[in-house]
């Protein structure tokens, strides 16, 4: 094999939350997009199970949480478009964060790469944590989890 370049990704996409991890997981995105040339999709998943019976029947209360993170999420947009990557694009799903990103978010985004963090994050908020392993292993694409 001549070309021994690294694989060059055409879009990544970048499961974020509010955990340490996960900055470290965006930032790896963003400069591997950048590097590639590389469209960045951010996603967030709103997880259920986080909240109590009387918060998931409210809906007033999910709507909140989810505006929540929508405005998470698209300031790590604002960050990605003034690192200087041109095509960003947020997703902000409901439900199991493993299994909605593997089958519905990457089926319908159609990335060539999967960037997570890895730790859980601490308190009743798991986030992608504890889904890494889901994920580096149903995904259909190459998924890199940061450590």
């Amino acid at each position: 094999m001549s070309n021994m370049s690294p694989k060059e990704f055409k879009h990544i996409l970048v499961g974020v939350d509010d955990s340490d991890d996960a900055q470290l997981a965006f930032r790896y995105a963003m400069n591997r997009a950048k590097t590639d040339g590389a469209k960045l999709t951010i996603v967030s998943i709103l997880e259920h199970d986080n909240m109590n019976v009387y918060e998931a029947m409210s809906k007033d209360y999910v709507h909140g949480q989810r505006k929540d993170l929508e405005d998470h999420v698209l300031s790590y947009r604002k960050l990605a478009l003034d690192f200087g990557i041109t095509d960003v694009h947020v997703v902000v799903d409901e439900g199991d964060p493993g299994e909605t990103i593997v089958k519905d978010v990457i089926p319908a985004v159609k990335p060539d790469l999967l960037v997570i963090g890895s730790i859980s994050k601490k308190g009743v908020r798991r986030y992608f944590g504890s889904q890494a392993a889901y994920m580096a292993k149903h995904a259909p694409i190459s998924v890199l989890v940061i450590r």
